[in-house]
Protein backbone atom coordinates (compact mmCIF):
# COMPACT_ATOMS: atom_id res chain seq x y z
CA UNK A 1 0.00 0.00 0.00
CA UNK A 2 0.75 3.59 -0.41
CA UNK A 3 0.41 6.57 1.66
CA UNK A 4 0.11 10.05 -0.48
CA UNK A 5 0.38 13.56 1.72
CA UNK A 6 -1.05 15.78 -0.92
CA UNK A 7 -1.15 18.47 1.06
CA UNK A 8 0.12 19.69 4.62
CA UNK A 9 -2.74 22.18 4.76
CA UNK A 10 -5.02 22.24 7.23
CA UNK A 11 -8.05 24.31 8.46
CA UNK A 12 -9.05 22.48 11.77
CA UNK A 13 -7.66 23.24 15.16
CA UNK A 14 -7.26 19.83 16.45
CA UNK A 15 -4.75 20.19 19.76
CA UNK A 16 -3.67 16.34 18.92
CA UNK A 17 -2.17 17.18 15.68
CA UNK A 18 1.14 19.34 14.24
CA UNK A 19 -0.68 20.24 11.39
CA UNK A 20 -3.24 22.13 12.73
CA UNK A 21 -4.01 25.92 11.41
CA UNK A 22 -3.19 27.58 13.54
CA UNK A 23 0.84 25.68 13.62
CA UNK A 24 3.47 28.24 12.18
CA UNK A 25 5.60 26.22 9.52
CA UNK A 26 6.01 26.72 5.76
CA UNK A 27 2.97 24.26 4.58
CA UNK A 28 3.31 22.39 1.43
CA UNK A 29 1.06 20.06 -1.84
CA UNK A 30 1.71 18.07 -4.08
CA UNK A 31 1.41 18.57 -7.45
CA UNK A 32 -1.47 16.55 -9.70
CA UNK A 33 1.58 15.66 -12.26
CA UNK A 34 3.81 14.08 -9.95
CA UNK A 35 0.99 12.41 -7.74
CA UNK A 36 0.04 10.74 -11.21
CA UNK A 37 3.70 9.33 -12.04
CA UNK A 38 3.94 8.29 -8.90
CA UNK A 39 0.62 6.28 -9.19
CA UNK A 40 1.96 5.13 -12.53
CA UNK A 41 4.67 3.44 -11.01
CA UNK A 42 2.71 2.18 -8.22
CA UNK A 43 0.14 0.22 -10.47
CA UNK A 44 3.43 -1.25 -12.44
CA UNK A 45 4.52 -2.50 -9.25
CA UNK A 46 1.75 -4.49 -7.86
CA UNK A 47 0.64 -1.46 -5.62
CA UNK A 48 -3.30 -2.63 -4.51
CA UNK A 49 -3.97 0.03 -2.37
CA UNK A 50 -3.40 4.05 -2.21
CA UNK A 51 -4.70 6.50 0.36
CA UNK A 52 -4.55 10.01 -0.01
CA UNK A 53 -4.30 12.26 3.30
CA UNK A 54 -2.93 15.69 4.73
CA UNK A 55 -3.79 17.88 6.18
CA UNK A 56 -7.13 18.26 5.18
CA UNK A 57 -7.37 16.27 2.07
CA UNK A 58 -10.66 18.53 0.90
CA UNK A 59 -9.20 21.37 0.97
CA UNK A 60 -8.35 20.66 -2.46
CA UNK A 61 -11.24 18.42 -3.43
CA UNK A 62 -11.44 18.68 -7.23
CA UNK A 63 -7.50 17.51 -7.04
CA UNK A 64 -8.20 14.78 -4.52
CA UNK A 65 -11.19 13.29 -7.01
CA UNK A 66 -9.12 13.41 -10.27
CA UNK A 67 -6.61 11.47 -8.35
CA UNK A 68 -8.84 8.87 -6.53
CA UNK A 69 -10.29 8.24 -10.64
CA UNK A 70 -6.83 8.27 -12.24
CA UNK A 71 -5.54 5.35 -9.50
CA UNK A 72 -9.35 3.63 -10.21
CA UNK A 73 -8.58 3.40 -13.52
CA UNK A 74 -4.84 2.81 -13.35
CA UNK A 75 -5.46 -0.56 -11.82
CA UNK A 76 -5.42 0.71 -8.38
CA UNK A 77 -8.18 -1.78 -6.60
CA UNK A 78 -7.96 0.14 -2.89
CA UNK A 79 -8.61 3.84 -3.48
CA UNK A 80 -9.43 5.97 -0.17
CA UNK A 81 -9.47 9.54 1.42
CA UNK A 82 -10.85 11.11 4.15
CA UNK A 83 -11.86 14.55 5.55
CA UNK A 84 -12.28 16.48 9.27
CA UNK A 85 -15.91 17.15 7.91
CA UNK A 86 -15.49 20.91 7.48
CA UNK A 87 -17.79 20.79 4.81
CA UNK A 88 -20.53 19.38 6.82
CA UNK A 89 -20.86 22.44 8.78
CA UNK A 90 -24.28 25.05 8.53
CA UNK A 91 -25.83 22.04 7.61
CA UNK A 92 -28.92 23.96 8.35
CA UNK A 93 -28.04 26.17 5.51
CA UNK A 94 -30.74 25.99 2.03
CA UNK A 95 -28.20 24.24 -0.12
CA UNK A 96 -26.57 21.99 2.07
CA UNK A 97 -28.12 18.82 0.48
CA UNK A 98 -27.39 19.71 -2.81
CA UNK A 99 -24.23 19.94 -1.89
CA UNK A 100 -23.71 17.35 0.25
CA UNK A 101 -24.92 15.21 -2.87
CA UNK A 102 -22.93 16.98 -5.32
CA UNK A 103 -19.92 16.06 -3.21
CA UNK A 104 -21.17 12.02 -2.80
CA UNK A 105 -21.80 11.95 -6.30
CA UNK A 106 -17.89 13.17 -7.36
CA UNK A 107 -16.52 10.66 -5.16
CA UNK A 108 -18.79 7.69 -6.65
CA UNK A 109 -17.75 8.84 -9.85
CA UNK A 110 -14.31 8.24 -8.94
CA UNK A 111 -14.72 4.88 -7.48
CA UNK A 112 -13.73 5.58 -4.37
CA UNK A 113 -13.69 2.66 -2.16
CA UNK A 114 -13.27 3.81 1.48
CA UNK A 115 -13.98 7.55 2.74
CA UNK A 116 -13.09 8.04 6.35
CA UNK A 117 -14.75 11.07 8.70
CA UNK A 118 -12.58 12.09 12.10
CA UNK A 119 -15.23 11.64 14.89
CA UNK A 120 -12.85 11.81 18.22
CA UNK A 121 -15.73 11.61 20.73
CA UNK A 122 -19.40 10.90 21.59
CA UNK A 123 -20.20 14.13 23.08
CA UNK A 124 -20.47 16.14 20.22
CA UNK A 125 -19.74 19.78 21.74
CA UNK A 126 -16.27 18.23 23.16
CA UNK A 127 -15.23 17.25 19.49
CA UNK A 128 -16.55 20.33 17.39
CA UNK A 129 -14.40 22.15 20.21
CA UNK A 130 -11.53 20.00 19.76
CA UNK A 131 -11.28 20.52 15.98
CA UNK A 132 -12.82 23.67 15.84
CA UNK A 133 -15.53 22.95 13.74
CA UNK A 134 -18.91 23.92 15.44
CA UNK A 135 -21.80 22.14 14.30
CA UNK A 136 -20.20 19.39 12.72
CA UNK A 137 -21.69 16.47 14.00
CA UNK A 138 -24.86 17.25 13.02
CA UNK A 139 -23.99 18.09 9.43
CA UNK A 140 -22.49 14.20 9.20
CA UNK A 141 -25.41 12.60 10.88
CA UNK A 142 -28.12 14.52 7.56
CA UNK A 143 -24.65 13.78 4.96
CA UNK A 144 -24.49 9.67 6.16
CA UNK A 145 -27.96 8.81 4.14
CA UNK A 146 -26.65 11.42 1.12
CA UNK A 147 -23.48 9.14 0.98
CA UNK A 148 -25.11 5.74 1.54
CA UNK A 149 -27.57 6.62 -1.56
CA UNK A 150 -24.93 6.98 -3.85
CA UNK A 151 -22.90 3.42 -2.75
CA UNK A 152 -20.63 5.29 -0.22
CA UNK A 153 -20.45 4.10 3.46
CA UNK A 154 -17.75 6.25 5.18
CA UNK A 155 -15.87 5.12 8.34
CA UNK A 156 -15.79 6.91 11.59
CA UNK A 157 -12.37 7.65 12.31
CA UNK A 158 -11.08 7.71 15.89
CA UNK A 159 -8.44 9.27 16.97
CA UNK A 160 -7.52 7.73 20.28
CA UNK A 161 -7.53 10.82 22.56
CA UNK A 162 -7.76 11.40 26.85
CA UNK A 163 -10.50 13.62 26.02
CA UNK A 164 -12.94 10.24 24.92
CA UNK A 165 -12.86 9.41 28.74
CA UNK A 166 -14.21 12.68 29.68
CA UNK A 167 -12.31 13.46 32.47
CA UNK A 168 -8.41 13.92 33.15
CA UNK A 169 -6.56 10.65 33.64
CA UNK A 170 -3.24 12.15 35.32
CA UNK A 171 -2.21 10.58 38.21
CA UNK A 172 -4.48 7.94 38.37
CA UNK A 173 -3.99 3.77 38.36
CA UNK A 174 -3.80 1.68 35.13
CA UNK A 175 -6.91 -0.01 36.34
CA UNK A 176 -8.71 3.22 36.67
CA UNK A 177 -7.44 3.96 32.58
CA UNK A 178 -8.85 0.56 31.76
CA UNK A 179 -12.15 1.14 33.27
CA UNK A 180 -12.46 4.81 31.99
CA UNK A 181 -11.76 3.81 28.18
CA UNK A 182 -13.58 0.98 28.16
CA UNK A 183 -16.74 2.73 29.01
CA UNK A 184 -15.73 5.44 26.43
CA UNK A 185 -14.98 2.94 23.52
CA UNK A 186 -18.39 1.49 24.50
CA UNK A 187 -20.26 4.65 24.28
CA UNK A 188 -18.36 5.46 21.07
CA UNK A 189 -19.33 2.80 19.49
CA UNK A 190 -23.14 3.12 20.08
CA UNK A 191 -23.02 6.70 19.63
CA UNK A 192 -21.59 6.23 15.62
CA UNK A 193 -24.25 3.66 15.34
CA UNK A 194 -26.84 5.63 16.21
CA UNK A 195 -25.38 8.68 13.98
CA UNK A 196 -25.74 6.11 10.99
CA UNK A 197 -21.89 4.73 10.49
CA UNK A 198 -21.71 1.44 9.26
CA UNK A 199 -18.39 1.20 9.49
CA UNK A 200 -15.56 2.88 12.39
CA UNK A 201 -11.95 2.69 12.38
CA UNK A 202 -9.46 3.43 15.27
CA UNK A 203 -6.26 5.51 15.65
CA UNK A 204 -3.65 4.80 17.78
CA UNK A 205 -2.21 7.11 20.05
CA UNK A 206 1.45 8.31 19.02
CA UNK A 207 3.36 8.85 22.04
CA UNK A 208 6.47 9.57 19.66
CA UNK A 209 8.10 12.38 22.47
CA UNK A 210 7.49 10.19 25.10
CA UNK A 211 9.37 6.87 23.53
CA UNK A 212 12.66 5.99 24.25
CA UNK A 213 13.07 4.99 20.78
CA UNK A 214 15.21 8.50 19.96
CA UNK A 215 15.52 7.84 16.05
CA UNK A 216 12.10 8.16 14.96
CA UNK A 217 11.78 11.35 13.42
CA UNK A 218 8.11 11.74 12.24
CA UNK A 219 8.07 13.77 8.40
CA UNK A 220 4.32 13.11 9.61
CA UNK A 221 3.62 15.87 11.64
CA UNK A 222 0.08 14.18 12.88
CA UNK A 223 2.26 13.42 16.00
CA UNK A 224 1.98 15.70 18.76
CA UNK A 225 3.50 16.58 21.96
CA UNK A 226 -0.07 17.63 23.37
CA UNK A 227 -0.80 15.81 26.87
CA UNK A 228 -4.23 14.87 24.97
CA UNK A 229 -2.61 12.21 23.20
CA UNK A 230 0.51 11.42 25.38
CA UNK A 231 0.18 8.33 27.50
CA UNK A 232 3.16 6.25 29.13
CA UNK A 233 3.33 2.31 28.35
CA UNK A 234 0.96 1.11 31.01
CA UNK A 235 -1.24 3.99 30.04
CA UNK A 236 -1.19 2.44 26.22
CA UNK A 237 -1.52 -1.08 27.59
CA UNK A 238 -4.73 -0.52 29.52
CA UNK A 239 -6.29 1.88 26.48
CA UNK A 240 -5.04 -0.90 24.18
CA UNK A 241 -6.85 -3.26 26.74
CA UNK A 242 -10.12 -1.36 26.96
CA UNK A 243 -10.43 -1.19 23.01
CA UNK A 244 -9.76 -5.05 22.84
CA UNK A 245 -12.08 -5.95 25.35
CA UNK A 246 -15.22 -3.43 24.10
CA UNK A 247 -14.73 -4.49 20.09
CA UNK A 248 -16.26 -8.30 20.18
CA UNK A 249 -20.23 -6.57 21.75
CA UNK A 250 -19.98 -4.20 18.23
CA UNK A 251 -18.77 -6.61 15.34
CA UNK A 252 -22.04 -7.63 14.31
CA UNK A 253 -23.71 -4.24 14.41
CA UNK A 254 -21.05 -2.16 12.87
CA UNK A 255 -17.51 -3.12 10.91
CA UNK A 256 -14.69 -2.32 13.11
CA UNK A 257 -11.87 -2.29 11.22
CA UNK A 258 -9.55 -2.42 14.56
CA UNK A 259 -7.59 -6.60 14.34
CA UNK A 260 -7.82 -7.99 18.01
CA UNK A 261 -4.52 -9.42 17.33
CA UNK A 262 -2.62 -6.26 16.56
CA UNK A 263 -3.93 -4.77 19.99
CA UNK A 264 -3.15 -7.60 21.53
CA UNK A 265 0.32 -7.97 20.16
CA UNK A 266 0.61 -4.60 20.93
CA UNK A 267 0.04 -4.73 25.25
CA UNK A 268 2.02 -7.41 25.32
CA UNK A 269 4.52 -5.11 23.54
CA UNK A 270 4.14 -2.47 26.03
CA UNK A 271 4.09 -4.91 29.42
CA UNK A 272 6.00 -7.06 28.32
CA UNK A 273 8.54 -6.22 25.57
CA UNK A 274 9.02 -6.01 21.95
CA UNK A 275 9.60 -9.29 20.60
CA UNK A 276 5.59 -10.15 21.09
CA UNK A 277 4.84 -7.95 18.33
CA UNK A 278 5.60 -8.70 14.43
CA UNK A 279 7.80 -5.94 13.05
CA UNK A 280 6.44 -3.58 10.97
CA UNK A 281 6.48 -3.97 6.95
CA UNK A 282 6.76 -0.03 5.93
CA UNK A 283 9.65 0.29 3.56
CA UNK A 284 8.55 -3.20 2.00
CA UNK A 285 4.98 -3.38 0.80
CA UNK A 286 3.98 -0.09 2.69
CA UNK A 287 5.41 3.55 1.90
CA UNK A 288 4.49 6.95 2.59
CA UNK A 289 4.97 10.21 0.69
CA UNK A 290 5.64 13.23 1.99
CA UNK A 291 4.11 16.41 0.80
CA UNK A 292 7.04 18.93 1.62
CA UNK A 293 9.54 16.69 -0.51
CA UNK A 294 7.55 14.59 -2.57
CA UNK A 295 9.90 11.34 -1.08
CA UNK A 296 9.10 7.90 -0.30
CA UNK A 297 9.72 7.09 3.46
CA UNK A 298 8.75 3.42 5.07
CA UNK A 299 6.53 5.28 7.04
CA UNK A 300 5.64 8.48 7.89
CA UNK A 301 7.26 7.98 11.32
CA UNK A 302 11.07 7.14 9.79
CA UNK A 303 11.82 10.17 8.52
CA UNK A 304 16.02 9.34 8.49
CA UNK A 305 15.29 7.10 5.85
CA UNK A 306 14.50 8.78 3.04
CA UNK A 307 14.11 6.27 -0.01
CA UNK A 308 13.70 9.41 -2.45
CA UNK A 309 11.92 9.39 -5.67
CA UNK A 310 9.54 6.31 -5.40
CA UNK A 311 9.37 5.58 -9.08
CA UNK A 312 13.36 5.10 -8.61
CA UNK A 313 12.23 1.81 -6.47
CA UNK A 314 12.89 -1.45 -7.26
CA UNK A 315 12.66 -4.70 -5.66
CA UNK A 316 16.12 -4.77 -5.76
CA UNK A 317 16.78 -1.71 -4.06
CA UNK A 318 14.39 -2.40 -1.15
CA UNK A 319 16.91 -3.51 1.45
CA UNK A 320 15.39 -2.35 4.81
CA UNK A 321 14.93 -5.09 7.09
CA UNK A 322 11.85 -5.83 8.82
CA UNK A 323 12.66 -4.99 12.23
CA UNK A 324 10.79 -1.91 13.00
CA UNK A 325 8.59 -1.81 16.51
CA UNK A 326 8.77 1.84 17.22
CA UNK A 327 5.68 3.17 16.68
CA UNK A 328 1.93 2.57 16.80
CA UNK A 329 0.53 3.94 13.23
CA UNK A 330 -2.28 1.72 12.79
CA UNK A 331 -2.29 2.36 8.96
CA UNK A 332 1.27 -0.01 8.81
CA UNK A 333 1.34 -1.76 12.20
CA UNK A 334 -2.15 -3.66 11.73
CA UNK A 335 -1.78 -5.14 8.35
CA UNK A 336 1.46 -5.62 9.51
CA UNK A 337 0.66 -7.82 12.36
CA UNK A 338 -2.23 -9.82 10.14
CA UNK A 339 0.28 -10.33 7.49
CA UNK A 340 3.11 -11.50 9.90
CA UNK A 341 1.73 -15.00 10.41
CA UNK A 342 0.60 -15.62 6.60
CA UNK A 343 4.55 -14.30 5.60
CA UNK A 344 5.79 -17.45 8.31
CA UNK A 345 3.95 -19.75 6.28
CA UNK A 346 5.26 -19.08 3.35
CA UNK A 347 8.80 -18.29 4.08
CA UNK A 348 9.57 -20.10 7.22
CA UNK A 349 6.79 -22.96 8.17
CA UNK A 350 8.45 -24.14 10.95
CA UNK A 351 8.32 -20.48 13.01
CA UNK A 352 4.38 -20.76 11.65
CA UNK A 353 3.87 -24.19 13.51
CA UNK A 354 5.44 -23.48 16.41
CA UNK A 355 3.62 -20.02 17.01
CA UNK A 356 0.25 -22.06 16.53
CA UNK A 357 1.15 -25.19 19.21
CA UNK A 358 2.87 -22.41 21.50
CA UNK A 359 0.72 -19.13 21.49
CA UNK A 360 -2.41 -20.44 20.70
CA UNK A 361 -4.46 -17.80 22.32
CA UNK A 362 -3.10 -15.54 19.59
CA UNK A 363 -2.94 -17.85 16.49
CA UNK A 364 -6.78 -17.83 17.64
CA UNK A 365 -7.24 -14.21 17.83
CA UNK A 366 -5.35 -13.99 14.29
CA UNK A 367 -7.61 -16.27 12.65
CA UNK A 368 -10.59 -15.19 13.84
CA UNK A 369 -9.84 -11.43 12.77
CA UNK A 370 -9.09 -13.06 9.35
CA UNK A 371 -12.62 -14.41 9.13
CA UNK A 372 -14.14 -11.71 10.40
Amino acid sequence: QLVIQYTDRCNAQCPQCGMRASENYRRSTLSMDKVKRIIDYAATQGVKAISFTGGEPFLYFDEIVSLLKYAKEAGIKYTRTGTNGFMFTESDSVNYRSRITKIAESLADAGIYTLWISLDSAVPALHEAMRGLPGVVAGIEKALPIFHQHGIYPSANLGINRNIAEFPLDGISSSDVYHAFRSAFEKYYRFVIDLGFTMVNACYPMSVQNSNHTTLNPVYRAASGNRLVQFSSLEKAAVFRALFDAIPQFRSKIRIFTPRSSLSALIRQYLLGEAYCYPCRGGREFFFIDARDGNAYPCGYRGHENLGDFRELTRDKITIQETCRKCDWECFRDPSELLGPLMDLCTRPAVFIKKILHDRHCMKLWYHDLKY
